[in-house]
């Protein structure tokens, strides 16, 4: 008898083992995931050591492995910061702010960026560095114009003048979009010693909860 209930006191718990990693994939996958910072492409947004969760279901509930849309809700629009799979090898995950949508004309002339022949009214893009270079040096500061193709996002890093991003290797396909990021959920300054006594001090309080925008 004692053996029995042994037993059955293993089959509950890895009945609950396999429930619970079950509803972590399940949560992964289609409702939130984790993200961190390892660059400064979106400074002074988002900090080097920025920890954020990414809502995955806002932009519509999508077939794991091919991103294919299953049950759509929206798209992203102007503004959102996205994570998504690097076009030019899609096992790394960059973030980068939308800039223009399927439809919309970019253009860039000396840093300043352009939708539809417009001047695109920005208060988050950051530019520090006084140069402007040419377009036949790079696209960096003079760019287009082009048309984003419908399907498609062009997107930008905040840091303008240190961001590898739809300047340099083209467009963000739909489908490669992983969500939209909403929230720090922890940061600290990673170049703080790490086996420092007051490692707590590299902590970021201020930014714990402050959701991404």
């Amino acid at each position: 008898m004692q053996q029995h209930r042994s037993k059955s006191v293993i089959r509950e718990y890895i009945e609950a083992i396999v429930i619970a990693i079950v509803l972590a994939l399940f949560i992964r996958t289609f409702i939130v995931q984790a993200f961190k910072i390892p660059s400064g492409s979106m400074l002074e947004t988002l900090q080097i050591g920025d920890h954020l969760l990414v809502s995955k279901f806002i932009y519509g509930i999508k077939m794991p492995f091919t991103g294919k849309v299953l049950i759509p809700i929206k798209e992203p629009q102007r503004g959102d910061i996205v994570v998504f799979k690097y076009p030019e090898d899609p096992k790394l995950d960059y973030i980068k702010r939308v800039i223009a949508v399927g439809g919309e004309t970019v253009e860039i002339k000396d840093k300043k960026v352009f939708i539809n022949g417009k001047p695109l009214t920005d208060d988050h893009g950051q530019i520090k560095d006084e140069r402007v270079i040419s377009a036949s040096e790079s696209p960096r500061d003079n760019f287009g114009p082009v048309t984003v193709p419908e399907g498609k996002l062009f997107v930008m890093g905040d840091n303008r003048d240190n961001s590898y991003d739809s300047r340099f290797w083209g467009f963000v396909d739909l489908n490669a979009v992983r969500g939209k990021a909403f929230i720090l959920y922890w940061s600290w300054d990673v170049q703080h010693n790490l086996f420092s006594v007051d490692r707590l001090a590299s902590v970021r309080w201020g930014r714990i909860g402050n959701l991404v925008k």
